[in-house]
C-alpha cells in the first residue's frame, strides 16, 4: 500500500516538475480529475515555487483522507431474511479464493460479534473448469454447505435454488461465486443481470450486496471494469485483493472518487486470514 513511496524517492532530491509529478500522481493511480485537484491545490499556494515533497505529500493525504469515507458501511443485513452477496468480477482476480475468505470473515464476527453467522456458498461460476471443486475444498474446510450444480447449468437458477435452501435452513448469509467474465462482453455482463433479475424474484432487494472482486496490480483497468459492472449491475463494493505488494493502492481512491464505490474489503496474501475489512484510517496511514 506504499504506493507514495516512489513520489517521494523520485522527488526528494530535487525541485518539483510539475509535469513529472502530474505523471507520477497518475501512474501511482489516482486518476486525472484527483490529480487535477492536488496540482490545483498546490499550484494556488503563494510560495508554491519553494514547494518540496513533503507538501506534495501532505497535499495528496488529504484529499485522499477527503474522498474515502471514513468508516464505510457494513455489509447490510437482510430483515429477516438471508442475506445475498453477489460476487463478480473479471477472470484471474482471485475471486473464488475472495469468496471463500468473505465466508470466513463473515464466520469469524466481522458483521455480528453476538454469534456466528450461518453462511452458505452458491458454487455458479459453471464455466471455468474445475472452479466448483475449487469452492468445494473451500467450503470443506470452513465447515459450510455448498449448493452446486453440474457444469454448464444456467447460473441464474442455481442461484435461485440456493437462495431458497438458505431460506429454508434461516442461514444468515449466501454468498453466490459467479464466473470471471471481461467487463466488454455484453453477452456475459445481460447474464449476470439475468441472475440478479431472478434473485429478486424470491426478494426484489435480492442480491443485497454485490461486490466486483478487482485485482490492485491492474491499475487503471480495474477502473474501467468498474464503471461497466456498475453500469450493469449497480455495485455496492469493491474486494480489492494483492493490495499488500502492488504500490498502487491508488486506484481504491480513484474508483471512489468518480464512481462513488467504497472498498469493502481488502486482500493481503495468498493465506486464508489475509483477508480484513477495509480501514481508510490505515490505509492513509500506510500510504508512505
Amino acid at each position: 500500500m506504499k504506493f507514495l513511496q516512489s513520489l517521494a524517492q523520485q522527488f526528494a532530491a530535487k525541485p518539483i516538475d510539475w509535469d513529472e509529478l502530474e505523471e507520477a500522481l497518475i501512474r501511482a493511480d489516482l486518476g486525472v480529475p484527483m490529480t487535477m485537484r492536488i496540482i490545483k491545490t498546490l499550484q494556488e499556494r503563494e510560495a508554491w515555487s519553494l514547494l518540496g515533497i513533503g507538501d506534495v505529500l501532505k497535499a495528496v493525504r488529504a484529499e485522499i483522507a477527503r474522498i474515502l469515507p471514513p468508516d464505510p458501511a457494513p455489509i447490510r443485513r437482510a430483515n429477516g431474511k438471508t442475506t445475498v452477496i453477489l460476487i463478480i468480477g473479471v477472470n484471474g482476480t482471485g475471486k473464488t479464493t475472495s469468496t471463500a475468505k468473505l465466508a470466513r470473515c463473515l464466520q469469524a464476527g466481522a458483521i455480528d460479534h453476538n454469534r456466528p453467522p450461518q453462511v452458505m456458498l452458491a458454487a455458479a461460476d459453471t464455466f471455468r473448469a474445475a472452479a466448483i471443486e475449487q469452492l468445494d475444498v473451500w467450503a470443506k474446510k470452513l465447515g459450510i454447505e455448498m449448493i452446486r450444480g453440474q457444469y454448464g447449468t444456467d447460473p441464474a437458477a442455481l442461484c435461485y435454488d440456493a437462495y431458497q435452501c438458505a431460506l429454508k435452513n434461516k442461514s444468515d448469509f449466501l454468498l453466490c461465486d459467479t464466473a470471471g467474465r471481461q467487463h466488454t462482453k455484453t453477452n456475459l455482463m445481460t447474464e449476470l443481470q439475468k441472475v440478479k433479475r431472478t434473485l429478486g424474484k424470491l426478494d426484489a432487494n435480492a442480491p443485497h450486496e454485490t461486490l466486483l472482486v478487482v485485482d490492485a496490480t491492474t491499475g487503471g483497468n480495474a477502473l474501467s471494469q468498474a464503471r461497466e459492472f456498475h453500469g450493469a449491475l449497480t455495485l455496492t463494493g469493491l474486494i480489492v485483493t494483492k493490495l499488500d505488494g502492488s504500490g498502487k493502492g491508488g486506484i481504491v481512491v480513484a474508483i471512489q472518487d468518480e464512481l462513488g464505490i467504497p472498498t469493502r474489503f481488502v486482500g493481503t496474501g495468498e493465506k486464508i486470514e489475509d483477508f480484513a475489512p477495509f480501514d481508510p484510517r490505515e490505509f492513509v496511514a500506510n500510504m508512505l
